[in-house]
């Protein structure tokens, strides 16, 4: 199906007795009105946006909310938990260090245990190794994945043992390494897809992501870690919600009509309440969670929470995006008449 299939206006080349207006979306009216005078009543009925007989252009993004959703939180969780662990094991502070380890050993274990949940079966993962493909998200984070996940369980088994300190140590730096990467690149994967709200923030998504990963890693240690060891948390979970909210306002704002599922249903109430718990637990934090074990357990919770439901309601968002013809088409357009005007000529041409 081409774009000139889909109009603002209904099917072209419509005939008489054959109504292309079926389906889900075939009722969505076109913003506004033009040609319109203060208490004229309109001849014809106001146009309506609709794609070729209500079909969506795009098949429906089939990943399971539960898995993949919980996969981009706990992805993120387990890479800057690394970060902080290698940070908190250089400093000297062992009880965060140990923390540290066990979220980011603990949170990549269920993050691959939800993705083979979604694949089906655990063959169908390990068939993403048999080659490695660069240009290719997912086979970029499944090598990553498996690279990464030995050496948190590694970091940790060794710190709860208190053996082979050599190798946890190396192992703990090993995962420090990686955990940017870890972090971020469910960000890549999930902006390389046609779904509109995911692909149109592909510039801020992985700012939008490490962030997030941040602030769940700064959460888990304020609710587990003695007050008087969590100043590294409180700050990296000032960062982390800086980082996160500043990048998410840019992305909302240069994405344009994409960016309207992220306003509408239920995205925009996670998405909402991921602004507050994250702007409310790192406030707390902040003030005083270096004083109150009680305060320090109620931030980590609410950064915790915050991290999720921003990647739940993002998640949903790209859904609600795929099944809304308009929201490939538009942008489809708009790029095209850019290109089309003499200031905007695509360079390759």
């Amino acid at each position: 199906m081409t774009g000139s299939d889909v109009t603002r206006g209904g099917v072209e080349g419509a005939r008489p007795g054959r109504d292309a207006l079926t389906g889900a979306h075939a009722g969505r009216r076109r913003r506004g009105g033009r040609g319109r005078g203060r208490g004229e009543r309109a001849m014809v009925p106001e146009a309506e946006f609709s794609s070729y007989y209500g079909k969506p252009i795009l098949n429906r993004p089939t990943w399971k909310a539960l898995d993949i959703a919980g996969y981009l939180y706990l992805g993120g969780l387990a890479g800057a938990s690394s970060l902080l662990a290698a940070g908190a094991h250089v400093t000297g502070r062992p009880a965060l260090a140990r923390t540290a380890k066990l979220g980011a050993a603990g949170a990549i274990s269920l993050s691959l245990v939800a993705l083979v949940h979604d694949l089906g079966r655990p063959a169908r993962f390990l068939n993403m190794l048999r080659v490695f493909k660069p240009t290719s998200p997912m086979s970029v984070g499944s090598w990553l994945l498996m690279g990464y996940a030995p050496l948190t369980l590694a970091a940790a088994a060794t710190d709860v043992a208190g053996r082979y300190r050599p190798v946890g140590t190396a192992a703990t730096a090993s995962a420090a390494v990686l955990g940017p990467a870890v972090a971020t690149y469910t960000a890549v994967l999930i902006s390389d897809t046609a779904v509109p709200s995911w692909h149109e923030g592909y510039r801020e998504m992985p700012f939008v992501f490490a962030g997030s990963g941040a602030t769940a890693a700064a959460g888990l240690a304020l609710a587990c870690v003695p007050a008087g060891q969590t100043g590294p948390a409180r700050r990296l979970a000032v960062l982390g919600a800086g980082l996160e909210l500043g990048s998410f306002q840019l992305m909302k704002r240069r994405m344009g009509l994409a960016a309207e599922p992220l306003e509408q249903g239920r995205p925009r109430v996670l998405l909402r309440a991921a602004e507050a718990l994250t702007v409310g637990g790192t406030a707390l934090g902040a003030y005083a969670g270096g004083r109150s074990r009680v305060a320090a357990a109620v931030a980590g919770a609410a950064l915790l929470s915050g991290s999720a439901a921003l990647r739940f309601g993002i998640f949903h968002a790209g859904v609600a995006s795929a099944e809304d013809p308009e929201y490939t088409v538009v942008p489809q357009r708009e790029r095209l008449a850019a290109r089309s005007r003499p200031d905007g000529a695509d360079p390759g041409a």
